[in-house]
């Protein structure tokens, strides 16, 4: 199953920057979405949903906006110029931005290089996924083993209960109409719980045989080692 599409945000004054970007892009197997943003636009912009931000030309007048919105985004971020002073200053002041020149093959390096990235979030998104689902997982199982635990005693308290609501219903006479009523469903209601619990030990022993099925599966056939060794 595919995860969800990852997005790309390019800020560039220039827009044939960010076209030629996306119409090389196309070219990939996988295509993120991507959305093309002016400097003078950004001011309110959220940069959350964005596994990789690219930076091309830009206003100098933007460039702190810009700078500021990126020391903030959680993903990473790809600064294309090709003026070697901004580069030098950037990489002294915001060390976690990808510095890319641009030369000429600059287009295929940097799909490479967000390519990669994108991979790489992805990967960490399906790791923290599956932690979570993990987590859960043992969260439920020890719900399911303390109940499993708990069931005699429940059973024990259920047995109780039925048996002193049988006792009181056999006494004609001895409790009035709305009492009665009260202790027939005291009874009906014990009785559906003592199902629910006769349903989770049915479970138990479904998920035992299961799990014996599949050890039988893993384990190798007499016939089959004795085979491997006359070979």
């Amino acid at each position: 199953m595919n995860g969800p599409q990852t997005s790309v945000l390019i800020l560039a004054d220039d827009t044939d920057f960010g076209r030629t970007i996306v119409a090389r892009w196309q070219a990939e197997r996988v295509v993120p979405s991507f959305t093309l943003l002016r400097s003078d636009l950004l001011a309110g912009a959220s940069l959350a949903g964005y596994e990789l931000a690219i930076v091309g030309p830009i206003n100098d007048g933007s460039m702190p906006a810009i700078l500021k919105a990126l020391e903030s985004h959680s993903g990473t971020a790809i600064f294309a110029t090709s003026d070697p002073v901004v580069r030098r200053s950037l990489r002294a002041v915001h060390p976690r931005l990808l510095m890319l020149e641009l030369l000429d093959g600059w287009l295929d390096c940097l799909v490479l290089l967000g390519s990669e990235v994108l991979r790489r979030a992805e990967a960490e998104a399906r790791a923290a996924y599956a932690e979570r689902a993990a987590s859960a997982g043992r969260r439920h199982a020890t719900l399911g083993c303390y109940m499993l635990e708990m069931r005699h005693a429940l059973n024990n308290a259920l047995t109780s209960v039925l048996g002193n609501a049988e006792l009181l219903l056999l006494e004609p006479g001895a409790c009035s109409a709305q009492v009665r009523e009260q202790i027939e469903t005291i009874r009906d209601m014990a009785m559906r719980m003592h199902e629910v619990m006769q349903r989770f030990s049915s479970l138990e022993s479904e998920l035992r045989i299961g799990e014996d099925g599949l050890e039988a599966d893993a384990s190798p056939r007499p016939d089959a080692v004795v085979s491997a060794r006359s070979s």
